[in-house]
């Protein structure tokens, strides 16, 4: 496991998620009730939400990282989805609100192993100092009021491009009134290297943002990529 320098950790100020479920759904909520996370009870390891689907599709432009980073845990579908199917990699989280990870047993999130790490901090802060050099990099980071500004800017994108290894790839979920502004900023600091796929309930815009030599897939016509990724991750997605 890499060495990890212990991030600034942010005083208690932040919310507490509610856990609700109905039937066989269990979710992660923001307290004005919109929905962060969802899991299956009877198959806790399924990725239920389409946008999550579609960020896991990652492996389809970079093949078996050994390093992964996540900004953001929420109800751990992703990091669940990669510690199952990605065997070889090492996984760091990066969760500002402590209260989030306090809900991790009650989302199966497996515990901190010679593999997994969960961390206590700000993603932007870590992207500014790191030294891991991941391979991939899923931001995911929300809070009541949406995507949470210090995770959107262009100083932001650009740490992220510097933080990737050489053949480094960026995956960042957007949803929002502000998607383009934040579009704009990760082609400015991706040299216009991106791929957007948008997962077929429409409310999420996925961006792949390619650093490195030119990557599978990524020069692909857009309606020759939307079929492959729908093969792949098993639902419709467009690609622009």
């Amino acid at each position: 496991m890499r060495q990890l320098k212990l991030i600034r950790k942010k005083t208690s100020r932040y919310s507490h998620p509610r856990i609700c479920q109905n039937g066989d759904c269990i979710s992660l909520e923001f307290p004005n009730g919109d929905i962060q996370s969802q899991m299956l009870i009877s198959d806790p390891n399924h990725l239920a939400l389409s946008y999550t689907r579609a960020m896991t599709a990652f492996p389809f432009f970079h093949h078996e990282p050994q390093h992964i980073v996540m900004i953001g845990l929420g109800g751990g579908s992703m990091v669940k989805w990669c510690y199952q199917n990605q065997p070889h990699a090492e996984i760091t989280v990066i969760e500002i609100n402590p209260h989030v990870i306090s809900s991790r047993e009650q989302f199966h999130i497996p515990a901190d192993d010679h593999r997994l790490r969960v961390i206590e901090g700000d993603g932007a802060d870590y992207v500014a100092s790191t030294k891991d050099s991941p391979e991939v990099l899923l931001v995911d980071g929300f809070d009541t009021y949406g995507q949470s500004p210090q995770l959107c800017s262009q100083a932001f994108y650009k740490n992220c491009y510097r933080a990737l290894a050489p053949d480094g790839l960026m995956v960042a979920n957007l949803c929002g009134s502000e998607n383009q502004g934040s579009i704009d900023n990760i082609r400015n600091a991706f040299h216009g290297r991106t791929v957007i796929a948008i997962p077929d309930d429409g409310e999420n815009q996925v961006v792949f943002a390619f650093k490195g030599k030119r990557s599978q897939g990524e020069t692909l016509p857009a309606e020759e990529l939307s079929e492959k990724l729908r093969d792949y991750v098993l639902i419709p997605v467009q690609v622009q």
